[in-house]
């Protein structure tokens, strides 16, 4: 990123593997808090270094295109490692936008690409903020991108920034303004002709009604979006932004509903279907399912599988940095404490390095 490697900002190269046995678990650690370390002292360095660029007087396609491949660059790494460490890299990156924009000279039609990818980037340090549970700032960022959204009336941007703070406030336990929202984001989505895309926000809708204890809604909501996806082939590829939404998505989404309703051990089929699924690039994701899973087999009474899922995520969370995850990781612990068995505490001791 900005002629900057991952790796040399701190990032970890090899793909996060199952395989954590103690020792790796002990070596994981150590490697994470020296790339926390790391990536504090170099992050605002390495970013900086974009900053000083001196913007052209004529800016056009090959600029545009070099801040796009910034922000693609920030979609791998928030894919892989979570939002935390992310976070400061985006809002720079923001920032250098909005110099371009202010200080440049350009025709419209690169003022209109200018402000999009501003609203774009926006949006994906929205995100970042989200996952490093700052619920606030995501706020205020997913604000501006969808000013700029209506702004420049924008129906792929709309969509994208409605269909998030549906989940984020699902998240925040407002699940009627997450249903909303949702809807929202459908209709304006219906244009667009894209089953990915509607599979998505019909589950971000299926979210909310769970948590609202719809259940009957919810299942019905999901089976909607499981058929969408499957006619992917039939409509307009999705956005972007919306390539990672599939069967694993859906996988993980029935999970957590059945969770909701503390069916755990019909949960826990779910959970295992959605991470064996899931795409190695998705560090994050891959270890908030595995999390996840953890926590549903030990609801299920299921302590010692359980524990062993809680351990098998250990590799994982040495590469990750997001509050979500950690969030995950305390209520593991937590079970895994009042269980009350050799293996539940020796696991539950592991993972207290990863309680931040």
């Amino acid at each position: 990123m900005f002629g900057i490697s991952p790796l040399a900002l701190g990032f970890p190269g090899p793909a996060p593997t199952d395989a954590a046995d103690t020792t790796a678990g002990e070596h994981s650690r150590a490697a994470g808090v020296a790339r926390r370390g790391f990536v504090a002292d170099t992050l605002g360095a390495a970013a900086g270094l974009a900053l000083v660029t001196s913007t052209p007087d004529a800016v056009g396609t090959a600029h545009v295109e070099e801040l796009r491949e910034g922000l693609r660059s920030l979609y791998a790494l928030d894919d892989a490692y979570g939002g935390e460490d992310v976070r400061s890299l985006a809002a720079r990156h923001l920032r250098r936008i909005r110099r371009v924009i202010n200080t440049g000279s350009y025709p419209v039609s690169i003022g209109r690409q200018l402000e999009l990818l501003a609203g774009e980037t926006a949006e994906q340090c929205a995100w970042l903020y989200y996952d490093a549970d700052d619920q606030t700032s995501a706020r205020r960022y997913w604000g501006e991108a969808l000013t700029t959204a209506t702004m420049l009336r924008d129906a792929s941007l709309e969509v994208l920034v409605l269909a998030s703070l549906s989940m984020q406030a699902t998240y925040e336990e407002r699940p009627r303004d997450g249903y909303n929202l949702a809807r929202a984001a459908r209709q304006r989505a219906e244009g667009m002709a894209s089953p990915v895309l509607l599979s998505l926000i019909a589950a971000r809708e299926a979210r909310a009604l769970a948590v609202m204890r719809e259940g009957r809604a919810a299942r019905q909501g999901l089976s909607q979006a499981m058929r969408m996806v499957e006619r992917a082939d039939r409509g307009r590829p999705p956005p972007e932004w919306a390539a990672f939404h599939g069967p694993a998505e859906l996988e993980y989404a029935h999970g957590l509903m059945y969770a909701d309703e503390d069916r755990h051990t019909a949960a826990v089929p779910f959970l295992r279907a959605a991470l064996a699924h899931q795409d190695r690039a998705y560090g994050r994701n891959r270890a908030l399912y595995r999390l996840t899973l953890a926590r549903g087999l030990i609801k299920a009474r299921e302590v010692d599988e359980g524990a062993a899922e809680a351990m098998g995520a250990l590799e994982q969370l040495a590469e990750v940095e997001s509050q979500r995850v950690n969030r995950r990781v305390v209520e593991v612990r937590n079970l895994l404490d009042a269980a009350y068995t050799t293996v539940a505490r020796e696991t539950s001791e592991a993972l207290a390095a990863y309680v931040r």
